[in-house]
């Protein structure tokens, strides 16, 4: 058997082992990752280069393999990184067919006797697909990771250097897989010497618009930040509206302001980011009155390529204080009018935009304060910890409330924060030795690729993935915007950031191609994801090696 079909076949295994995300079955993946090394020669010989690596503080105990190759061709510490992902989304969507969504072989017949999108119709119809929940996101590339592996350990004597490779865990969720690898990887570095050269992911790769035939490898990956507002205004009867202000106006202004707006969608190279998508708003007040609501918060996800946090505050500090003021200019317009109708003395309505960052925010309660403030957020957080009922969203809130009610300044404010969690972006600009070597490895694969599919290289993996985990900011002042602006940040929400500063490596992904990822017509396409792929990410390693 040849290695396309190894890896088409063992990817299929894999697809049956359903591992949704959050749930025990994720270790059943992590299992037969295992299994699936075990049954190799190189493994057979040395068990002790084949292990698991725990998520740290996981209630489920999910596990990541990790499976290190080692060369015996001259002494090289060089050493490229592998990465994938075993567990995957959902399957409700699946709707009555749900039974069948990681069953690839049974499942064509079934979507043939649903309604499905004309293109899905067609490319089930065509035969040049395998359709089913994971075997596109991401099941194929850790087949084709784990299968290039056992090819390269067949000629252990012409590998110089080394390869180690994490199939992890929980990355559709919170990346507590790979967030548990990182220090495992820096643990490696310093026990075995390993020079990491770069991390190769093989996560899908779609098309990015409607008939886009391209296969990309992308080199680098899109960052994501939440910004996040929490908007106090002033609560008043329903009858009587004018003498308050309405957080939710405040809120719906800045939806407005931000939300698919380009205007803050940040861009490299030419190269540019989706906007930003709202993904939560909502107010705060708990019961039913005829009162409107005190607060109210929202977020949004943030897609970047070179903003930085404290950039990103200071970009969407602006944007807030832009929909406040247009919230009051509206309402000072609005009240005119219903003075004037009304036949009612008019007078200047008193509100006035007022944004802070929660870092601002945490400066002057201290001032007025002290040491009680934080001892108070240390009792909080701890009761938040031990209830657990909150997650990491919740749980920033929560301490952004609570900072704002020790404040002695009860006028309507917008307080600007991050939420959890935080992917860095990734920028391979060539700026060092590795850099560069892993834009000519890159370069030179897709130069010796025999294929007729149009490949190109583009900068940032479009997609959040655990590649961001591959490096920390480099930027003065980055990560300590981060840890000032995130409530909960080394507490709820952890990061290894020593760690990943001393990884600090660029990344690439060249993965298979289909369409639909998290959708139920997901599906990848068979020729180029098990033919042609898995040659280049053989050539970019061995490239990288040299």
């Amino acid at each position: 058997m040849n290695l396309s079909e190894r890896i088409r076949d063992f990817a299929v295994e894999l697809t049956r082992v359903g591992s949704i995300v959050g749930t025990s079955n994720e270790l059943a993946a992590s299992k037969k990752v295992m299994e699936g090394f075990q049954e190799m020669d190189y493994y057979k010989e040395h068990p002790e280069d084949l292990f698991y690596v725990e998520a740290l503080e996981d209630p489920l105990k999910r596990k990541s393999v990790m499976a290190i190759l080692k060369g015996k061709k001259g002494t090289s510490k060089k050493t490229v990184v592998l990465i994938g992902h075993t567990d995957t989304v959902g399957t409700s969507d699946y709707g009555e067919i749900e039974a069948f969504a990681t069953k690839p072989e049974l499942l064509p017949e079934k979507l043939a006797g649903v309604t499905i999108p004309a293109d899905a119709r067609k490319d089930l119809e065509s035969g040049k697909y395998l359709f089913g929940r994971g075997i596109f996101d991401m099941k194929t590339g850790v087949s084709t990771l784990m299968h290039v592996m056992e090819e390269i350990s067949l000629d252990l004597d012409n590998l110089e250097g080394n390869l180690v490779f994490a199939a992890v865990c929980d990355e559709e969720s919170g990346s507590a897989g790979m967030l548990s690898v990182v220090p495992r990887l820096v643990e490696l570095m310093d026990k075995e010497g390993f020079d990491y050269q770069a991390v190769i992911d093989t996560d899908y790769s779609a098309p990015r618009f409607e008939g886009d035939e391209t296969r990309y490898i992308y080199v680098g990956t899109v960052g994501k930040l939440m910004p996040s507002f929490y908007v106090v205004g002033s609560e008043t009867h329903g009858g009587d509206p004018y003498i308050g202000l309405d957080p939710n106006q405040i809120s719906s202004a800045i939806m407005e302001e931000m939300n698919l707006a380009m205007a803050y969608a940040d861009e490299a190279e030419g190269e540019v980011t989706v906007p930003p998508v709202s993904l939560r708003q909502q107010d705060l007040k708990p019961e039913y009155s005829v009162q409107t609501a005190k607060t109210a918060y929202l977020y949004f996800n943030f897609s970047t390529h070179s903003l930085t946090p404290d950039e990103m505050m200071v970009k969407v500090k602006e944007g807030a204080l832009r929909a406040f003021k247009k919230t009051i200019d509206s309402l000072k317009e609005e009240f005119a009018v219903y003075s004037q109708r009304s036949g009612f003395n008019h007078y200047e309505l008193p509100w006035k935009e007022t944004v802070l960052s929660y870092s601002e925010l945490y400066e002057e309660v201290k001032k007025e304060r002290g040491q009680e403030l934080d001892r108070s957020l240390e009792e909080l957080e701890k009761r938040l910890l031990e209830a657990g009922e909150l997650d990491e969203r919740e749980h920033a809130l929560k301490m952004v409330e609570h900072v704002h009610s020790m404040w002695s300044d009860k006028d309507p404010v917008v307080i600007a924060y991050y939420s959890p969690p935080y992917y860095p972006h990734i920028y391979v600009k060539g700026d060092t030795d590795k850099e560069k070597a892993l834009l000519n490895a890159v370069a030179k694969s897709q130069e010796n690729c025999k294929s007729d599919y149009k490949i190109r290289i583009r900068k940032f993996y479009p997609y959040i993935s655990d590649l961001s985990y591959a490096a920390a900011p480099r930027e003065e002042g980055a990560v300590e915007s981060l840890k000032s602006n995130m409530p909960g940040f080394g507490t709820r929400y952890k990061l290894p950031l020593e760690e990943m500063k001393r990884l600090n490596l660029p990344v690439v992904n060249i993965g298979p191609f289909g369409k639909d990822a998290h959708k139920f017509t997901e599906r990848v396409e068979i020729d180029y994801s098990y033919n042609v792929a898995p040659g280049l990410v053989r050539d970019t390693i061995e490239n990288l090696l040299k």
